[in-house]
């Protein structure tokens, strides 16, 4: 039995194997049915079989009106892309007239992902190596990540909300009708912590990306944003994506929260029971991501821009948007699943690893050099990608396979 989708309905065909033909039942059901092929052709069930030669015969004249009913297309499911319009079925082209081709958006040269330095990420890293959450120490974090984009080359604008002020820069893309795609991070932390890997590591990674790919040349534009009061409930995530000018042009987003922790006792790392997902070890070596199964692209990009010499990926799609799992709802992507907008989320999965997770102690010595490069790298191969794919982030049946 074979299923196929058609634009209001599914449709189901029984096939029956004829010498090489293939009928299904719709055609069948034209032709009125063996019973009813039989009626149109003036046999009766006790002539049909009188002789060898009558039989023959009509059975040569059933698979003759078989054929014949059989003649009508089945519908066939076309994307939007190949699906022909009703001028050009109206009118098929033929050998002397010339064949019009889609315009294609502008292309980019494509060239392998810029390499991350090591040795920038912890220089930045010592320099974010304090408390995050009183005016005056935001607003120092605030002019170093500023210092940092314009020093690159970009153009920094500040958006305040009633309890902080997030930090935004962008550059467009050469196709004009692209989405934006946003790197972003959380850059305050908690009382009492200098929180290097919550969030100073996703901080250093965001502005990494920003040097990285700058100036590169890419289909989509780039936002970089980093957001203030996260710790306080996602509260600058939640008033940049309720304002509508923000949404307005952007295509998915990559939030980047916690990246620098690994543990090797085994049985260090935790799994919460509701996520069903296969883990390389019960060591905390690799890195989790989050992304919403509306939006698999956006997931998927990480995997296949992946490369074997880098910390061990986990990927894992989230149905509903995470209310089934709220622990997966406690970073700067959740206001942008709730607004319908793509998200993933990077982690090295925070307190499930991390014993240092909002204490004193979270420090940049606690952490793992070569992997946060090693997550800096992945995440800079895979963004990479995103921004030249000129299809959307939707997700079709070929990224559920």
């Amino acid at each position: 039995m074979e299923v196929l989708q058609g634009p209001h309905s599914t449709y189901l065909f029984y096939d029956f194997d004829l010498g090489g033909q293939t009928l299904d039942e719709n055609c069948l059901t034209a032709a009125g049915g063996i019973s009813g092929v039989r009626q149109w052709l003036g046999f009766s069930p006790e002539k049909m079989f009188k002789s060898r030669k009558v039989w023959i015969l009509g059975a040569i004249a059933c698979l003759f009106v078989l054929f014949l009913s059989c003649q009508s297309p089945r519908p066939v499911a076309q994307t939007p892309s190949t699906a022909p319009s009703p001028e050009s079925a109206a009118s098929p082209p033929t050998s002397s007239s010339p064949t019009v081709s889609p315009v294609a958006p502008p292309s980019v040269a494509s060239a392998p992902p810029p390499i991350v330095s090591g040795k920038r990420l912890i220089a930045d890293l010592k320099a974010l190596n304090f408390e995050r959450y009183t005016a005056a120490e935001l607003q120092q974090t605030r002019a170093f990540i500023t210092q940092t984009l314009t020093a690159a080359g970009w153009t920094v604008s500040e958006q305040p909300f009633e309890t902080g002020v997030n930090v935004v820069a962008e550059r467009p893309g050469t196709d004009p009708n692209a989405g934006a795609l946003l790197v972003g991070a959380h850059y305050d932390s908690v009382r009492g912590s200098p929180g290097a890997d919550d969030n100073a590591t996703g901080v250093v990674v965001a502005l990494e990306v920003a040097r990285l790919l700058g100036d590169r040349q890419t289909l989509r534009p780039l936002r970089i944003v980093l957001f203030d009061q996260e710790e306080a409930g996602l509260v600058g995530s939640y008033a940049y994506a309720q304002r509508p000018e923000n949404l307005k042009n952007l295509d998915g987003v990559v939030i980047l929260e916690m990246l620098g922790y690994t543990c090797s006792r085994p049985g260090c790392q935790y799994k919460p029971v509701e996520f069903k997902v296969e883990l390389p070890s019960d060591q905390g070596d690799f890195l989790a991501i989050a992304g919403d199964t509306e939006h698999l692209p956006l997931l998927n990009a990480f995997s296949e821009n992946h490369q074997p010499n880098l910390p061990a990926l986990v990927p894992v799609s989230i149905p509903f948007k995470g209310l089934l799992t709220p622990v997966i709802l406690r970073s700067d992507h959740t206001p942008f699943w709730f607004e319908g907008i793509g998200a993933v989320m990077l982690t090295d999965t925070a307190h499930l690893r991390n014993p240092h997770y909002h204490r004193r102690t979270d420090t940049p010595d606690s952490l793992d050099a070569a992997f946060l490069e090693g997550n800096a790298q992945t995440a800079v191969n895979a963004i990479t990608a995103l921004l030249d794919r000129p299809q959307s982030f939707l997700t079709s049946a070929t990224d559920k396979s």
